[in-house]
C-alpha cells in the first residue's frame, strides 16, 4: 500500500478482503503494550523473547528449549525449509493448492517441490504425500490454505506415527482458533513422542497481529537447536513481542474474534447459499467457493470496485478465496459480486 505525505492511508475506500487478516485488530492490551514499549525500542529484544517464550511453553505444555519464536510464522516455514530440504536433506512434499510460501523457500534452497493434489472432500492425501516422501520434509497446513478445510484428526495423527523418522512433518496450524469441529484437534501433544513433528503457530491470525509479525513453532528440543542455527539472531522485534505476552493475557479477545468472525461468516455463507454458490466447508477466518467460472475476470472486476479478494489459485480456478471481514464489508463484497455476476 502506498504511502501519502509519509503517512499510510487510512484504506480509501478499499475493503481488503484478500490476505486472511483480522479486522478487528490486536487485543487492546496489545495495544497499550506497544505504546508501554517505545522505551524499549533501544534495547535488544531479549529479555521479552524469554517472556514470551515462557508463556508459550506454559500454555503448550512443553519446555523452554522446545519453542522457537519467528517474524510470524513465515519465518518458521522458511526455516523449516532451510534446515530441512535441500540437495543435501531431501524434497518437500506439500499438498495442491496449499499456502506457497514454503514451496518458495525449499525451491530456493535446491529442493524438488512435489505437489500432491487434495482429496475430494479438499483433506490432505496424507497416504500418497507419505509415499512420495523419502527423507526430507512433508507440509501439512491445517486447516488449510486457500481452501479452510481441515484433514480429520485420526487420519493426521496415523499418519504421523507412521512417518520414518528421518522425514520431517511441519503442521501450520495457523489457522487453529478457528476450527471448532469435533474432527479437528492440534497434534502439538504428539509432539513429545515424535521428534520429526514439528508444529507451527501465529499471532497474525485470531491475535491481529499480522502487521507486527510473531509467530512460533513447537519441536523437540534437538529439532528446534538445529533450526536456530539457521535463524538470524533477535528477528521478533520489542514491540512484536509485548504484544503477544500482552495478547496472551487476555482472556476475552480470542472468543470474541471466533464470536464475531464466526457470525460474519455464517451471514456470507447464508447469503452465497441463496445464490447457489457451493462453498467448501471452512474451518478458518476465510472460505473458498465455486464461482462456476474462471474466477480471476471476477477477482479483476471486483478490485474495479474497490472490493479486494484473494488471488487465482491454479489448482482451483474457478474457486475464489475470499477473507471475512466485519459483517459492513461483507455487505458491500455482496453487493459488488451480485453487480460482477449479474
Amino acid at each position: 500500500m502506498a504511502k501519502t505525505n509519509g503517512q499510510m492511508p487510512a484504506g480509501g475506500g478499499v475493503v481488503r478482503l484478500s490476505a486472511n487478516e483480522n479486522p478487528y485488530g490486536p487485543s487492546p492490551k496489545a495495544l497499550q503494550a506497544i505504546t508501554d514499549s517505545f522505551e524499549l525500542t533501544c534495547r535488544y529484544p531479549d529479555e521479552h523473547n524469554n517472556m514470551l517464550i515462557d508463556q508459550l511453553a506454559k500454555l503448550n505444555g512443553v519446555n523452554h528449549d522446545q519453542i522457537l519464536l519467528g517474524d510470524g510464522s513465515g519465518e518458521i516455514l522458511k526455516l523449516c525449509a532451510e534446515t530441512f530440504t535441500g540437495t543435501q536433506n531431501g524434497k518437500l512434499v506439500a499438498a495442491d493448492p496449499t499456502f506457497e510460501a514454503i514451496l518458495n523457500n525449499a525451491s530456493a534452497n535446491g529442493a524438488e517441490v512435489v505437489k500432491i493434489p487434495l482429496t475430494s472432500t479438499f483433506a490432505h492425501d496424507l497416504a500418497k504425500m507419505l509415499s512420495a516422501a523419502k527423507g526430507g520434509l512433508i507440509y501439512v497446513c491445517n486447516p488449510n490454505n486457500p481452501t479452510a478445510s481441515i484433514t480429520p484428526k485420526d487420519e493426521l495423527h496415523d499418519f504421523i506415527a507412521k512417518t520414518p523418522r528421518e522425514t520431517m512433518v511441519l503442521v501450520d496450524e495457523a489457522y487453529f482458533h478457528y476450527a471448532d469441529t469435533p474432527d479437528y484437534e492440534s497434534v502439538i501433544p504428539l509432539v513429545k513422542e515424535h521428534p520429526n513433528l514439528i508444529v507451527s503457530r501465529t499471532f497474525s491470525k485470531i491475535y491481529g497481529m499480522a502487521g507486527l509479525r510473531c509467530g512460533y513453532c513447537v519441536g523437540q528440543k534437538e529439532t528446534v537447536a538445529r533450526m536456530r542455527r539457521n535463524q538470524m539472531w533477535d528477528s521478533v522485534n520489542c514491540m512484536a513481542l509485548a504484544a503477544a505476552i500482552a495478547s496472551l493475557d487476555d482472556p476475552d479477545h480470542v472468543p470474541n474474534g471466533q464470536r464475531l468472525n464466526r457470525e460474519a461468516k455464517a451471514f456470507t455463507t447464508s447469503e452465497l447459499d441463496k445464490m447457489d454458490y457451493k462453498q467448501i466447508p471452512s474451518q478458518a477466518n476465510f472460505i473458498m467457493f465455486d464461482c462456476k467460472r474462471p474466477v480471476l475476470p471476477l477477482v479483476k472486476a471486483m478490485k474495479e470496485r474497490n472490493v479486494h479478494v484473494g488471488r487465482l489459485f491454479p489448482a482451483l480456478p474457478n474457486h475464489m478465496r475470499l477473507t471475512i471481514g466485519k459483517k459492513s464489508e461483507m455487505e458491500t463484497f455482496l453487493t459488488a459480486f451480485r453487480e460482477v455476476i449479474a
